[in-house]
């Protein structure tokens, strides 16, 4: 059980290669990326010393088979997926903003709302509400895709006045995520789960709307137990949360939160199984199905991926 937290392959036609965070993406002929979705975890734009044990695999397979369930609202980026770690997909021209949808104040909204804010990213939020509440509508709440550092908050009409979306773009955009938000959401509800706020990125390629990036993953969204949801908020209990948040949960009890002086907390092996085995859990709530661990090396992730581009 050993993590994959970098790679460093050679492809044929490769014109160039991004690493993020979690990802190294690889530029093939300036028509295809090989997204390879590492081990390697972050938190509080930090990523941590250890790999995470099959989380490439777990994040990559949600994100793909979400994309497979909503073809039908839009096209998408997918094109293969020719290793659990590995998907491979056209490359796109992205829009410079993420499409945030909430469906319950919480995480970011709360805190705004909290501190007595009762407009976020142009939209008007009701009075009288508290933390994990419903919306009485789904919100979407957009940002800007930073170059560096976080992404900042922003309007519809900021964003059409920038030149970041066109207003017909912008509009189908948020037709996009409304529908691809009520789907998450129903596919969510038949897991015995609520789709609590989440985000996409949407590029454009031969001029048509493409649906790009990982989705519905618990990197990406958060998710609450449905099973006394409704009890919890009656009484005034924190929710069950189904997301990366125990992660931060883990940093915060151990003194870390990003900030300058501070130190990762050590990441002993039993830390890092119990990590795995919560994504494992993960995994198996949001999709509804096993998930079966398989041991992959850099060498045979690369050998897949170089099979997949021989065809394509």
């Amino acid at each position: 059980m050993k993590a994959i937290t970098g790679t460093d392959f050679s492809f044929p036609g490769q014109r160039g290669k991004y690493v993020g965070k979690v990802r190294d993406v690889y530029d093939i002929d300036d028509r295809l990326l090989a997204m390879v979705v590492t081990d390697r975890i972050s938190a509080f734009d930090v990523v941590l010393p250890e790999g995470i044990p099959f989380k490439g695999q777990i994040l990559n397979t949600i994100a793909a088979k979400f994309l497979d369930a909503t073809s039908d609202i839009l096209p998408n980026w997918k094109v293969a997926v020719p290793n659990p770690m590995v998907t491979v997909g056209w490359k796109c021209v992205p829009f410079k903003i993420e499409m945030v949808i909430r469906g319950y104040l919480t995480g970011h909204a709360w805190r705004e709302y909290k501190a007595g804010k009762r407009t976020l990213c142009g939209v008007p939020l009701p009075e009288g509400m508290k933390e994990n509440d419903k919306f009485p509508e789904p919100i979407i709440t957009p940002t800007s895709k930073a170059a560096a550092g976080h992404d900042e908050d922003i309007s519809r009409e900021e964003i059409i006045a920038a030149g970041l979306a066109s207003r017909e773009d912008y509009e189908a955009l948020e037709r996009y995520t409304r529908a691809i938000y009520k789907r998450g959401t129903e596919i969510a509800a038949e897991r015995g789960l609520i789709l609590v706020d989440t985000k996409y990125e949407f590029g454009k390629r031969d001029g048509q709307i493409i649906l790009m990036d990982e989705v519905h993953t618990p990197d990406s969204s958060r998710y609450f137990y449905l099973d006394g949801y409704q009890e919890r908020q009656e009484r005034g209990e924190r929710q069950r949360q189904l997301s990366k948040e125990f992660v931060r949960e883990w940093l915060m009890a151990n003194g870390f939160q990003g900030q300058e002086g501070q130190k990762v907390p050590e990441m002993t092996p039993e830390v890092v199984s119990g990590i795995t085995d919560r994504y494992v859990e993960l995994y198996e709530h949001i999709t509804g199905e096993p998930f079966a661990r398989k041991d992959y090396t850099a060498e045979s992730v690369e050998a897949d991926v170089l099979d997949c581009l021989s065809s394509l």
